[in-house]
């Protein structure tokens, strides 16, 4: 059985693989091609849906505090630079709902690097740390409660529908390079 914080890995690697699509997309709409039919609102919706409104929330509002019950400090340290990148992803998400394809593409850029960098710190520093404080009991209490949120949301929360928007998304682009 996965510990909480692989159930979390499981779905960085998700995110990521829809990281690398939006990558492609912002590459073609800076150079002024065109992309799909209603691809890059599908995009934004599923980063919304998945990574931010479930993903993050999951560490939002189960994670961190788990780990500060934990003794984990909730200012000063990595749970606060967490926050801060949450907060910035979201209105760069935000802002790529709008504007010229070029400034669409300079705001997606920053959204991957933000993410990709931001998965790596937890990946690498935030997770083991939870690991490190998170008793047996309170590893199986989190990984009950990331169980009941997924539960509850449902398809929006769905590992196996994520990785098959991903997989979508990458193939819509492909098809459409003519590759």
């Amino acid at each position: 059985m996965s510990s909480a914080t692989g159930i979390l890995r499981d779905e960085h690697r998700v995110i990521l693989h829809g990281l690398r699509s939006l990558e492609v997309a912002a590459e073609r709409l800076g150079a002024g091609q065109a992309l799909p039919p209603g691809l890059w609102d599908e995009m934004l919706g599923w980063f919304r849906a998945f990574a931010d409104r479930m993903h993050h929330a999951k560490e939002e509002n189960l994670l961190f505090p788990a780990m500060i019950k934990a003794g984990v400090p909730p200012r000063g340290g990595p749970i606060d630079v967490m926050l801060d990148e949450h907060a910035e992803g979201r209105a760069l998400l935000a802002a790529m709902a709008t504007g010229t394809g070029a400034e669409r593409a300079a705001r997606a850029r920053r959204y991957v690097r933000l993410l990709c960098d931001h998965i790596d710190k937890e990946n690498g520093l935030l997770f083991p740390l939870a690991d490190a404080v998170l008793d047996a009991r309170g590893d199986a209490e989190l990984r009950r409660e990331l169980a009941t949120v997924e539960a509850e949301l449902g398809d929006a929360a769905s590992l196996s529908a994520a990785e098959a928007a991903a997989a979508r998304f990458a193939a819509a682009l492909e098809a459409s390079s003519g590759g």
